[in-house]
């Protein structure tokens, strides 16, 4: 028998279909998810919006361990995960934290829709673009994740100025050509990674929990983490220069 030959798939039943096409359905739930943010939102109650975009963000985290567990692509051919993923992602990641940032009164209010349209629009192509991410799986420029960026803004409540000043960078940085790390399937650090993401996840349901009341050392912490997140590559990077 030939050892290198790749082995042999079992047949596909029934039940076998379906649990696949189930994980369909909860990658599917996250748009719902973000439907009760979007409503949240609407009634300005934000740490609810943001509590409902965590319980997206684990099942983003999630469906795709599962979807390789289960053999989705194999078993549901005609379904395109892919493109599921990036449908719920644009609704959680990008359209719910838009209108967040747009009436929450953090930016100036001249400059909200045009800048909420900015976020809509670079975020459209960057989901569009086959090069969103690099060969070792970090992210190109800024990765449209709006989410997060709507949480530090509520985290750090700067000066309307400031808050329209860090949001048009971010738009622009959408487009730059640096790395930002993915928590999950950069391989360099993943130890580490893992676990300032399980410290970032805790506090920043505490500050959730908290609506935002919390104190210097949580603020500073979750910064820090944010820091490493999209400055880690860039440093390592620079160290290999000056070694080399």
């Amino acid at each position: 028998m030939d050892q290198t030959q790749e082995p042999i798939a079992s047949p596909a039943t029934t039940r076998m279909r379906t649990a696949a096409f189930g994980v369909h359905v909860f990658t599917a739930l996250g748009a719902g998810i973000g439907l009760i943010a979007m409503l949240e939102a609407v009634r300005e109650h934000w740490a609810a919006m943001f509590g409902w975009l965590g319980v997206a963000l684990i099942i983003d985290a999630i469906d795709g361990p599962l979807a390789r567990k289960f053999d989705v692509v194999r078993l549901q051919p005609n379904w395109s995960g892919e493109v599921l993923d990036l449908v719920v992602d644009f609704v959680t990641y990008v359209f719910v934290p838009a209108y967040a940032i747009t009436a929450s009164g953090l930016l100036l209010p001249m400059a909200a829709p045009l800048l909420g349209i900015g976020i809509m629009t670079s975020s459209a192509l960057y989901f569009a673009d086959r090069r969103m991410k690099a060969a070792d799986n970090h992210f190109r420029g800024f990765p449209a994740v709006w989410n997060v960026a709507a949480f530090y803004l509520f985290l750090l409540h700067p000066s309307p100025a400031l808050a329209t000043l860090g949001v048009a960078v971010l738009i622009a940085l959408t487009f730059a050509p640096f790395h930002v790390l993915h928590p999950i399937r950069v391989v360099r650090l993943r130890w580490l990674t893992m676990w300032l993401l399980a410290a970032w996840a805790v506090l920043a349901a505490y500050t959730i929990v908290c609506d935002f009341a919390v104190g210097i050392p949580i603020t500073v912490g979750l910064c820090a983490i944010a820091i490493y997140v999209a400055g880690s590559d860039a440093v390592i990077r620079k160290l290999k220069s000056f070694k080399a």
